[in-house]
């Protein structure tokens, strides 16, 4: 692989991970990071946090517009 192609890969990847930061800060400011069914357990200086409920929720999310969009094809 030359190294311009690999530079640009390094820029898309860096660009996408750009954006999906912006989306989990804004999404945490929104309380998705805090529903219920959600688990957190802790003891002195240990904490264990779970999101099961905010998995669930983003993956019907996700499946319902992937399915929008490949299924239009």
């Amino acid at each position: 692989m030359e190294p311009s192609g690999f530079g640009r890969i390094l820029l898309v990847i860096g660009v996408v991970a750009l954006i999906a930061g912006g989306i989990f800060l804004l999404l945490g400011k929104m309380g998705i990071g805090s529903m219920p069914g959600d688990m957190r357990f802790g003891k002195g200086n240990v904490r264990v946090y779970f999101p099961l409920g905010t998995s669930i929720v983003l993956s019907i999310i996700l499946t319902v517009l992937l399915n929008l969009f490949l299924r239009g094809r």
